[in-house]
């Protein structure tokens, strides 16, 4: 049995979380939850679950949960949320939290010497430089859920450091892969949203039709792996099925295959080395599958190729990249920006950032306020 500490509950991952915990009551139990502000689904979590300790990090919304179970400690802010990665009872802590504030959940759980079930992209894209060798100094193992990252884990035998030639990320290419570029100034939130092949939140959603998600994902792969930037290659698959592939040094190639569920690297991240079964995640190889492979044209996707230059760069440009990209994805969401400008906006704000080596959390927290008071600026002009 492991017990599990679980951030970001009420978000896809956490939810998805949970209902592997549930298919699995032998195999895992939640013993810490926490989420941001969504109470109303959090207090049905709470009797779902009945975990041991659980937070709300915003203090109004956690004045809203009206039942609490008996099992349970509740409390409200942000301090009391940070400390369910730290939860002493906890084997591994799941952080699935969204966002730039994913991050202190991260480095909360290694201090605390837990295993980190990773799905918080920014924990690596922003801190990769102090998350790695934290995490290598307190002797915490790294497990990616990613599916992408799960995919090279697998292949590499559920060893980070493992040799290989080359790494092979898998993008679906998002909602607009197959329209003009000059298609792409009047499309809409909606259009945006509707992804052929998986169902994430929204945010993730759009960064998957601009591929900013996609060039955040090689930053992470670059750190994850120890990856030469050279040796990360991306290429587009519509099918979703291959998530990701590693080339060899004598040239084979190893893929991981699966039906598009988070399910799966969610599961694997939690139970490996063991594969525990996974009802309904069966591919059927005796029906019709095609699968596909094509070339990823940067020219399309210019936020691609901003993250891997800014992966490049290094330093607190990722950070400032990465706060430019939820502000302007929240402005296309809300309708104040075309979904062009998406990319304006994160350029801008790169193009503005004073480059530094990363030091601490804190630092990085300053430079993440910055980027988004910039790119503000940069909304307001674009309106």
């Amino acid at each position: 049995m492991k017990n599990i500490a679980l951030i970001g509950s009420t978000g896809s991952i956490g939810r998805q979380t949970i209902e592997v915990a549930l298919e699995n009551p032998d195999k895992f139990k939640i013993v810490a939850m926490a989420a941001d502000s969504s109470y109303a689904l959090f207090e049905k979590q709470l009797a779902l679950i009945k975990p041991e300790y659980a937070a709300l990090a915003d203090s109004a919304a956690a004045e809203k949960i009206a039942e609490v179970p008996a099992e349970t400690k509740f409390c409200g802010g942000k301090s009391a949320a940070l400390a369910a990665a730290s939860y002493e009872k906890a084997d591994v802590v799941l952080v699935a939290a969204g966002g730039f504030a994913g991050l202190k959940y991260s480095a909360a759980a290694i201090n605390a010497g837990k295993t980190l079930a990773l799905a918080n992209k920014e924990t690596l894209v922003c801190g990769g430089d102090f998350i790695i060798p934290l995490a290598k100094s307190k002797g915490v193992a790294i497990m990616p859920v990613d599916s992408e990252h799960s995919a090279i884990w697998q292949c590499l035998g559920f060893d980070l450091g493992a040799p290989f030639r080359r790494l092979i990320i898998t993008a679906s290419g998002g909602a607009f892969r197959d329209l003009e570029q000059k298609e792409l100034e009047n499309v809409t939130p909606q259009m945006a949203l509707k992804h052929p092949t998986w169902n994430m939140g929204a945010k993730i959603t759009i960064d998957s039709a601009t591929l900013l998600n996609k060039g955040f994902e090689v930053i992470e792969a670059h750190h994850l792996f120890g990856a030469d930037y050279d040796k990360i290659t991306a290429v587009l698959h519509p099918q979703s099925i291959v998530h990701s592939m590693v080339e060899f040094s004598d040239g084979a190639v190893l893929a991981q295959l699966s039906c598009p569920t988070m399910k799966l690297p969610i599961q694997l991240a939690l139970s490996c080395p063991v594969r525990e079964r996974l009802k309904g995640a069966e591919l059927d190889f005796t029906k019709l599958l095609s699968l596909e492979f094509r070339p990823l044209e940067e020219g399309r996707y210019p936020c691609f190729s901003l993250a891997k230059a800014c992966g490049r760069a290094g330093g607190t440009l990722p950070c400032a990249l990465n706060a430019a990209g939820e502000v302007a994805v929240r402005a296309f969401l809300s309708e104040k920006i075309k979904f062009t400008d998406i990319f304006r906006v994160a350029d801008g704000v790169v193009q503005s950032e004073n480059r530094q080596s990363v030091r601490s959390l804190e630092q990085l927290t300053e430079v993440d306020r910055s980027a988004r008071l910039r790119a503000e600026e940069l909304i307001s002009k674009l309106a």
